[in-house]
């Protein structure tokens, strides 16, 4: 019997119930199940909604129902990075195992899994386990690791994109290697919706070494984008704001008998979303809902399944739905606010007409009118193909030492076989002899400063000479802090009397006062008291404008995209609006270049201009919210070194305003000092004197310490504040600094700010386009359009019992009268 032939026998099962469905297997299902088949490993990468679960899963499947002695064991691990794509992925697997009476068992392992069906998925473990990365850790942290993997034969990485940017990718990299290592023919099959370097990120699933089977080949999905364009550009919002001023707009284009999913890009904006979206349409009580992570679980998955069943008709939410849960009723998406990447707007375009064949709606609600810009340039991006490029951590030592407990607290790990499994994975490829020992003597001796307290010495060597850890107060707190994110401490609110409805962080509930009033999870709550992690509320009808903001709200524009930002404001300077978000932005090209100019694509507009508040300087670099705030403070130093003074700093992702006394000679200084404040020479000085580097370093070492398994959050009901666990944190920063200032800890810490948070690659990259290219100085009369947002931007962040819209109003009709004038 041929190769091909002998695939047709053993997929028949597979066949019988496509074709029950009325299904035929698309060729890149067929692709990837025949290189499954042979034994390969590999990467697929289909647009959402075309069938790559069953990809992937099929051909394991069938190979499992072949073997003539069943294995007692989990056969087929399935790693997704939320819990709430479990149940839907585990309800897609166990369709066609009913239908078909497969006899094949699923289970789901993560955080929510009750303890009692733990236990029996240790005794009688399921053939397929649906699990997250950091459930994966716990169980290899467990004694039974070891015979619980033993029979496993693949492993499924889904939402592969998702997970490959952060440490959580990084932590799957190593439970992969440790898993490899047990069982060497072990198959593993990553899944992608949207990433650009797909050969890098199939070597990070796989391992060096490999031979990744890369499969694209399912057909392009429809999308169309409509963006709702004002009338007018009069009074339309110009930065700085959630977009409410136009909810007119975006109501004028739901319909109540379509199932819609509105995005917004943070939790905050989605409550005020939401409220906006009940005020305005009172018919909707009961067929609108708000779903974010921050709202309780058990509320979640009631508004999951109202979508499904059709019951529920608009869901205003977040990243939380982005991911792959199956919403086929879903006919439209709306994205409030630009989407700041390409991959993200693909991502949530996906989730309406979620099958294959079907054709994505998407309508964008700009919230700003320069966001208009942003999605002309999406637009070009798609066009052409193009998505962003994931880029994992690497080498990432704090993920590195909490894996090497996890191993200890369960079978324990060889020194020499384990360092050979993880220089196999692409992240540590290059990981060299004197930092594995320097890990090593860390989590054995603690280190050249902690070896005094016992609970930094953690590994003790056994007799086959595998290292273990024997302390089980040690084990049994590391397995409660596995994990790589450390958001700050979240309080759970609480009615009164009654149901959980999410968590807060806890800077925003200390804030608080009782009889205070805030909205969350779409309510008006009044603030009762706080008891052990609890904020306890009650309804209130008393008005309220406060609404919990959450940590990384802010999101800057992709490397990819302000490429195509400065395309389009290159157009835009030709007079070539191309597109309907161009030809709307007309009236206010036009007024940008009465007052000032617009910048080619290898021009740097900067404009200064005096005003009752001072002398400002408007920087147009389009690089994106991050590199402008880098280029704002390196700027502000190297003025005020020149010429003494006060500068404030403000950015968005089009551009910095420097704001200084009137006095102040801005404009002489950048004619004879351009090239000095555009040089990358002295750049990392500048930037710690700018920036304070020391203090931002100190805090992202709290997290890595986190990981490390140096601070801990404690045990269940006994978190430690985020005030206790900053005061550990710079304990251990001072007594490392003075004491080993060689810890490699403390360059991980400088290494992850001026690398991620700083994006100092993206900062040399901007200022050696702009050296190369030619530099505008435009001096106006006043602030033009382009400058307007950064105004605002600006006045958000200053106190004034006048509200933002009042102050902004009152400078557009101050603007016009000037025009008239």
């Amino acid at each position: 019997m041929n190769g091909r032939s002998h695939d047709r026998e053993l997929l028949a099962p597979v066949e019988e119930w496509f074709e029950r469905h009325g299904w035929t297997p698309l060729p890149f299902q067929w692709q990837t199940w025949q290189a499954h088949l042979r034994g390969r490993s590999g990467l697929i990468q289909v647009p959402t909604g075309s069938g790559k679960t069953y990809a992937a899963v099929m051909a394991p499947i069938a190979k499992a129902l072949a073997q003539s002695v069943p294995r007692r064991g989990v056969r087929l691990l399935y790693i997704t990075p939320l819990r709430a794509l479990s149940r839907d992925l585990a309800q897609a697997l166990l369709e066609p195992i009913e239908a078909m009476g497969w006899p094949l068992r699923v289970g789901i392992r993560n955080g929510d899994t009750p303890s009692a069906e733990r236990s029996r998925q240790l005794k009688s473990p399921p053939d397929i386990l649906i699990t997250t990365p950091e459930s994966l850790c716990v169980l290899m942290a467990g004694r039974h690791a070891t015979e619980l993997f033993q029979p496993l034969e693949t492993v499924i990485l889904d939402e592969w994109h998702e997970l490959i940017g952060s440490k959580r990718g990084t932590q799957a990299e190593l439970a992969l290697s440790w898993l490899r290592l047990q069982r060497p023919q072990l198959q593993t099959w990553a899944i992608s919706a949207t990433i650009g370097n797909l050969e890098e990120a199939a070597r990070h699933a796989l391992g060096e070494g490999s031979d990744p089977c890369l499969i694209t080949g399912a057909p392009e999905r429809p999308l169309e984008i409509r963006s709702i364009v004002p009338d007018s550009l009069d009074g339309f919002p110009w930065g700085g704001h959630l977009g409410l001023r136009r909810y007119e707009d975006l109501v004028a284009t739901l319909s109540p008998t379509t199932s819609t999913l509105l995005f917004t890009n943070t939790r905050n904006q989605a409550e005020r979303w939401f409220q906006c979206l009940r005020f305005a349409c009172p018919e909707m009580e009961g067929l609108l809902a708000l779903h974010h992570s921050a709202v309780d679980r058990q509320e979640r998955e009631a508004i999951e399944a109202g979508v499904k069943a059709g019951s529920l008709r608009w869901v205003v939410c977040t990243s939380s739905l982005d991911l792959g849960v199956d919403f086929q009723p879903v006919e439209r998406v709306v994205q409030i606010g630009s989407p700041k990447n390409l991959a993200r707007l693909l991502q949530r375009a996906g989730r309406s007409a979620h099958c294959p064949g079907g054709t994505s709606q998407m309508w964008f609600m700009p919230t700003n009118a320069l966001e208009l810009l942003e999605l002309s340039a999406v637009r070009r991006g798609l066009s052409q193909g193009l998505v962003e490029e994931r880029h994992p951590p690497n080498e990432a030592l704090d993920v590195l030492l909490q894996h090497l407990t996890t191993l200890a607290c369960g079978p324990g790990f060889t020194p020499e076989a384990t360092l050979e499994s993880i220089r196999r994975t692409s992240s540590y490829r290059n990981l060299s002899d004197a930092t594995w020992q320097w890990c090593l003597r860390f989590l054995e001796q603690g280190g050249d400063c902690l070896g005094a307290y016992p609970r930094y010495r953690k590994l003790e060597r056994a007799d086959d000479g595998r290292f273990v850890i024997r302390d089980n107060t040690i084990a049994r707190l590391h397995r409660l802090n596995i994990g790589t994110i450390t958001s700050a401490p979240a309080i759970r609110v609480r009615f009164v009397r009654g149901a959980v409805l999410g968590h807060v962080e806890e800077t925003f509930i200390s804030q608080l006062r009782p009889k205070d009033v805030f909205f969350f999870a779409g309510r008006q709550l009044e603030f009762v008291r706080l008891r052990e992690m609890t904020a306890y509320v009650k309804a209130s009808t008393r008005k309220s404008t406060a609404v919990p903001a959450w940590a990384g709200g802010q999101m800057a524009l992709s490397d990819l995209l302000t490429h195509h930002l400065r395309e389009e404001v290159a157009r835009a300077a030709r007079g070539d609006l191309d597109t309907s978000e161009l030809q709307a932005l007309a009236p206010v090209f036009e007024r940008q270049k009465d007052l000032s100019t617009l910048p080619a694509n290898n021009q740097f507009l900067i404009e200064t201009c005096r005003t009752r508040e001072g002398t400002h300087l408007y920087a147009y670099p389009f690089e994106g919210r991050f590199v402008h705030e880098g280029l704002g403070f390196l700027w502000s130093t190297r003025l005020t070194r020149l010429h003494r003074g006060t500068i404030t700093v403000s950015v968005n992702d089009y551009g910095f305003e420097l704001l200084a006394p009137r006095s102040y000679p801005m404009a002489d200084l950048l004619e004879e000092h351009l090239n000095a404040l555009l040089a990358d020479d002295h750049l990392e000085e500048d930037l710690e004197q700018a920036l304070n580097l020391s203090e931002l370093c100190r805090r992202r070492f709290r997290s890595i310490a986190q990981v490390a398994g140096l601070l801990v959050q404690g045990y269940p009901g006994q978190n430690k504040s985020a005030g206790q666990l900053q005061i550990s944190g710079s304990l251990l920063w001072e007594v490392f600094s003075k004491h080993e200032p060689g810890n490699l800890l403390l360059k991980q810490a400088q290494q992850e700010v001026l690398q991620e948070q700083l994006e100092l690659q993206r900062l040399r990259s901007a200022l050696k386009r702009l050296q190369a290219g030619e530099v505008l100085l435009s001096a106006t009369a006043r602030p033009g359009p382009l400058a307007f947002p950064l105004l605002v931007e600006r006045l958000n962040n200053r106190m004034t019992n006048e509200s933002v819209m009042e102050r902004v109003q009152r400078m557009v009709a101050e603007a016009q009268r000037l025009e008239g004038d």
